[in-house]
């Protein structure tokens, strides 16, 4: 098959210029039609890139929070429109931080309460708050976290998701989509849900069911040691190595589980959990999730409104789904099939579900900056001349 040879070539290419290795797997309805790796995992310890590599799924791990979610949503434990207060009553009296045409910010009232929904649609006004933000969200949501750490030292989930209560989110929900928080929320609601961490719960109904042996939070056995190093690309074709920014949760004495980073896991494990859900919620005869809630899960969400804080040249005729985006129109730009979903991880990591097709790819590398559309694009253009 040509796609063989054009995505081993792709990968070589990319080893060792842009990053410094890595590995992809396309399947479609259970069977493998590639499998590679290039380049290396670790330069200082002369230790190249193979089927074992674990990488750091930074955002990708949300695809695998919100799938939890929607094993809670098929039971009963909740509906995407209940208020997120009945949960978590801390958001009761959600306030917005408005900002007035002379810049100045008044605190008002939310129109409505945050809904379940809006947590999954990242639309709940609360952003991943950037460290120097001037916004008031940014700012509140920074000082709550510098408390719970003077505080607490090592802080929870349940922690983070209660304290950010009392914060004035953006804008009313469910008007805007900011990338941020409300994937943490998600977390959290499995956890209030089911009485288990949300790490328990991801074990217990979709790694061990799945065979996923390389996926979790925190290392155990030999993960620490099969981990990729992270770089930095140094913009003259060197590579620095710099430390995770979740590193220390993957330490045994970390506490801090999150929905919207922190897991690890290999390629081969990801692209099991992707088959999953490409072929109707079951792999291996083991079932997940219903095919309806794949479905709803890949349903685009957002408004026009929405969508225009949204899209970009990288997500080119997607929306956005119950956290994955999702192919609305292939806009000129893509090969691949209306339907089909997925996400991006920050150091690279990227993957592609098409239930359409019963197909999906896992690509990963771990380098700042991730060169995503570079490599993505690619990939995807690669691996899908190969659907059979």
């Amino acid at each position: 098959m040509s796609g063989v040879k054009d995505m081993d070539r792709l990968l070589q290419e990319f080893a060792g210029k842009k990053i410094p290795g890595a590995g992809c797997i396309v399947m479609q309805k259970g069977k493998t039609l590639y499998e590679g790796y290039a380049g290396m995992a670790d330069f200082e310890a002369n230790r190249a890139i193979d089927e074992n590599s674990i990488y750091r799924l930074f955002s990708m791990t949300k695809v695998i929070v919100c799938t939890a979610a929607l094993i809670e949503f098929e039971r009963g434990k909740y509906t995407l429109n209940d208020p997120y207060y009945d949960y978590y009553p801390e958001y009761k009296d959600t306030k917005v931080a408005e900002m007035k045409p002379n810049g100045y910010f008044n605190i008002r009232p939310a129109r409505r309460p945050i809904l379940v929904k809006d947590t999954f649609n990242m639309a709940c006004g609360l952003p991943y708050p950037s460290p120097k933000g001037e916004h008031p969200t940014d700012k509140a949501m920074n000082e709550v976290r510098a408390k719970l750490a003077e505080e607490k030292g090592k802080y929870t989930l349940q922690d983070d998701v209660r304290a950010m209560g009392s914060v004035p989110i953006r804008y009313d929900p469910g008007t805007r989509w900011t990338y941020g928080f409300g994937h943490e929320m998600v977390a959290a609601l499995v956890e209030a849900t089911s009485g288990m961490s949300i790490g328990e719960f991801i074990r217990k109904e979709i790694t061990e069911p799945l065979g996923m042996t390389s996926t979790a939070y925190r290392h155990f056995g030999d993960t620490a040691e099969r981990m990729v190093k992270l770089y930095e690309n140094d913009g003259n074709g060197g590579f620095t190595p710099r430390v995770g920014a979740f590193d220390d949760r993957h330490q045994p004495d970390a506490v801090y589980e999150g929905g919207g980073a922190g897991l690890f896991s290999t390629v081969k494990d990801y692209a099991i959990f992707t088959q999953m859900l490409a072929n109707g919620g079951v792999y291996n005869g083991v079932r997940i999730l219903g095919k309806n809630t794949i479905d709803l899960m890949r349903t685009n969400m957002l408004s026009d409104a929405q969508l225009q804080d949204f899209t970009n040249s990288y997500l080119q005729g997607y929306g956005y789904g119950l956290g994955v985006r999702t192919m609305m129109n292939i806009a000129g730009v893509s090969n691949s099939t209306p339907g089909e979903f997925g996400w991006t991880g920050a150091a690279g990591t990227w993957t592609s579900i098409d239930p359409t097709n019963g197909f999906s790819v896992v690509y990963m590398h771990n380098t700042f900056p991730n060169y995503e559309e570079y490599h993505h694009m690619r990939v995807r253009a690669v691996a899908y001349g190969m659907l059979e």
